[in-house]
C-alpha cells in the first residue's frame, strides 16, 4: 500500500464578514485524512505548514499546493528525508522543479475536502469555537473516510 502524503488547505465558513477558516490537512495516498489543523482565514499558510510538519509520518514524497512554497518548509521535508513536489509560487525569482505527473494525484486530497464540503455543518460552519468546529470536521472525516 503506498503511504504518500499529501498537504492542502481549505477555506471554509462565510467569506465576506464573517467567520473565515482554514483547514489544513495531512492525508494518506488513498486521501483518507491522517492530521487536521485549523487557523483563522487570514493567517497565512506557513502557519499551518508549521503545525504539521511536526507531525508528519514516514513518507517518501508530500504533494502539496502553492500556498505551501517556502524554502524553511522545503528544507523541513528534506531534514526529514522526505521529496516535495510543491509547485513555485508566481512571484518566485527562481522556479520550483517538481514532479507534473506525480502532482496530478493531488486530486485525492481535493476529493475528501468536497466529501467535507457535503456535510452541512462543515460546509456552514454552524460552530462558532474553533475545537468545535474541529471537532465536527474530524467526525465527518471518521464517518466518510474510515469507516
Amino acid at each position: 500500500m503506498d503511504q504518500r502524503p499529501l498537504a492542502k488547505r481549505w477555506a471554509g465558513g462565510r467569506a465576506k464578514g464573517g467567520m473565515n477558516t482554514k483547514l489544513h490537512a495531512i492525508c494518506d495516498s488513498q486521501g483518507r485524512p491522517l492530521d487536521l489543523f485549523v487557523t483563522a482565514g487570514q493567517v497565512s499558510d506557513y502557519i499551518g505548514a508549521r503545525a504539521l510538519v511536526s507531525n508528519l509520518p514516514k513518507m517518501e514524497w508530500l504533494l502539496g499546493d502553492r500556498g505551501y512554497d517556502a524554502g524553511w518548509f522545503r528544507e523541513a521535508l528534506k531534514d526529514k528525508g522526505i521529496r516535495a513536489c510543491i509547485p513555485g509560487r508566481k512571484h518566485r525569482k527562481k522556479a520550483a522543479k517538481y514532479d507534473k505527473r506525480r502532482y496530478k494525484r493531488r486530486n485525492r486530497i481535493e476529493i475528501m475536502f468536497g466529501r467535507l464540503r457535503d456535510w452541512r455543518r462543515v460546509a456552514t460552519r454552524y460552530g462558532r469555537c474553533q475545537k468545535v468546529f474541529l471537532s465536527a470536521i474530524a467526525l465527518a472525516a471518521r464517518v466518510i473516510c474510515w469507516l
